[in-house]
């Protein structure tokens, strides 16, 4: 069980650095955010499951699960929030070859 928890932890670190490269290198907000509400999402859920599995039965597991079950209630509404603000103030999508 202990090898398990480790792959999911490890698969979640990695789909968290896409997220981290994917705001350093996309061009707008737009594609910065596409990029991290999904792998952040994922990335997420798999570092938490690995770490809920690497406690075992106890406590700590029931609030890894309420943290799990928010940030699932929240990245989604979070994204379209800082989406519609920045189309509020007047941001454009980035297209390639434009100033």
């Amino acid at each position: 069980m202990e090898i398990l928890s480790i792959i999911f932890i490890l698969a979640g670190l990695f789909f968290l650095i896409v997220a981290a490269i994917g705001i350093i290198r996309l061009p707008d907000v737009f594609t910065r955010s596409h990029a991290v509400s999904l792998t952040d999402s994922l990335g997420a859920f798999l570092l938490l499951i690995g770490i809920a599995m690497y406690e075992g039965l106890s406590l700590n597991v029931l609030k890894i699960l309420a943290v799990l079950a928010l940030l699932y209630l929240q990245n989604p509404v979070i994204a379209h929030a800082t989406l519609r603000a920045a189309i509020r103030a007047g941001m454009k999508p980035w297209k390639e070859g434009a100033p």
